[in-house]
């Protein structure tokens, strides 16, 4: 229950339906960088029959995301997540071509990594079936619950299955659409950075990792293709795990950083992964306790 403090009584903040899935809809397209930091391209896409209620894209992994809207609960994540991927991956020229139309970027074809696409379903409740169908690890399609209140206040939460290590191709192996999507789709994890690195570098990420998720409750966790990502209210580190270090690229704009003892690397004129102007290497010798006092800075600039 959600309340609010008047002295020192608890006033209840009563939940308040959307009428409409077009409301849902309005106020997530109006906010789509704040909530889930994409760029809108389209509203109402169709091609080929289907209908996407919103087609966003993602700077980041430089992907498309797929966006649908329900307020009923009759419906399969699974099986509606799965057509709307294989669109995509069957119509990627549309879909640049759409890009191009509605925004002012432009996309060429080797400008979209088509493995890190998914599928984002936004409804006010989700049933246990529903829950229980995302519960696999490689599974590119995210529920998130969104939930209105009577003080002006909407709640975006993801729900997040527990840790599995089934995948969806073992109980949909006969479906030729799984069978396409997953040969192309890759739905990256934290094990993916690690099993090729030493013993003590896996002993030096998992000790950060630690240190990281201690800054406090909003860290996050996003592996994605080249990096492992720790947001907050965005990225404010990005882990790149090597056999013998870890790279860390900090989100923080070139001169705002206090570093007197000169550990990180202006990167702010070279090409490289994840983002912000400022690079760290570390290895398991490294001095984490002064590591963390600049990993802190870019998670304040980024709370």
């Amino acid at each position: 229950m959600l309340f609010s403090i008047e002295g020192e009584e608890l006033k209840k903040i009563n939940q308040i339906d959307f009428k409409l899935e077009k409301n849902i809809q309005k106020i997530t397209e109006k906010n789509i960088g704040k909530i889930f930091g994409l760029d809108f391209v389209k509203s109402e896409f169709k091609l080929n029959d289907l209908r996407m209620d919103t087609l966003a894209f993602d700077k980041e992994t430089k992907s498309f995301v797929i966006i649908e809207y329900k307020k009923s609960s009759n419906f399969s994540v699974i099986d509606q997540g799965y057509a709307y991927l294989a669109l995509l991956l069957n119509n990627k020229a549309d879909f640049i071509l759409e890009y191009n139309e509605s925004t002012d970027d432009f996309l060429g074809k080797n400008d979209v990594d088509w493995s890190q696409s998914r599928v984002i379903f936004i409804s006010p409740k989700f049933t246990k079936y529903q829950r229980q169908a995302i519960e696999f690890k490689d599974l590119p399609i995210e529920l998130w619950e969104v939930i209105r209140y009577e003080n002006d206040t909407v709640l975006f939460n993801q729900l997040k299955a527990p840790k599995s290590s089934e995948s969806i191709t073992k109980v949909s192996s006969k479906s030729e659409i799984v069978k396409k999507v997953t040969d192309e789709v890759k739905v990256y994890t934290e094990e993916d950075h690690l099993k090729t690195t030493s013993d003590d570098v896996n002993e030096l990420y998992n000790e950060l990792k630690e240190r990281i998720y201690s800054l406090g409750d909003t860290v996050e966790i996003r592996p994605t293709k080249y990096y492992i990502a720790y947001k907050s209210n965005t990225n404010f580190a990005d882990l790149r795990i090597q056999k013998s270090q870890i790279k860390i690229w900090l989100n923080v704009r070139k001169g705002d950083l206090d570093d007197p003892k000169g550990i990180t690397r202006d990167i702010s004129n070279v090409g490289h992964w994840g983002n912000g102007d400022y690079e760290i290497k570390i290895k398991p010798e490294s001095d984490l306790d002064y590591i963390m006092t600049i990993i802190r800075q870019s998670y304040e600039i980024n709370s």
